[in-house]
């Protein structure tokens, strides 16, 4: 079984991140994906619109989705690798480059992301704060 692992806040849930799980599960066959905590956001400078608890369960009703963690810190990644035995790691390409040190762990995937589609567009075009 090919165990693939993605991670994001997932926040204002849309098309662009239906499309990347997607994407993400057609890699291998068990997907999980890692929700970052809103503690984690919050030192990232970053704040949510939905709690974690929320944006869990959002992401875990998704068919293409096995499983949900909660990601509270950066080098968690490297540790849930190893834990959950991942063959790859996919990220959108937005973050291509920034995760090529964990090749040493498995293959590293960045896929392309939706065009026009992101929470922070979201959040802008709606003026959230």
């Amino acid at each position: 079984m090919r165990k693939i692992i993605t991670y994001g806040t997932f926040d204002l849930f849309h098309i662009g991140h239906l499309n990347i799980l997607k994407r993400a599960k057609a890699q291998g066959d068990y997907l999980i994906v890692a929700v970052s905590s809103d503690a984690f956001n919050a030192g990232k400078g970053k704040k949510a619109y939905y709690s974690e608890d929320d944006r869990m369960e959002i992401v875990r009703a998704i068919r293409f989705v096995d499983e949900v963690i909660l990601e509270e810190s950066w080098d968690q990644k490297r540790k849930d690798i190893k834990k959950y035995n991942i063959d790859a790691f996919v990220m959108g390409d937005d973050w291509k480059g920034k995760f090529d040190d964990l090749a040493d762990l498995c293959e590293v995937i960045y896929l392309p992301r939706t065009e026009g589609v992101s929470t922070t567009k979201i959040k802008s075009d709606l003026k959230v704060k």
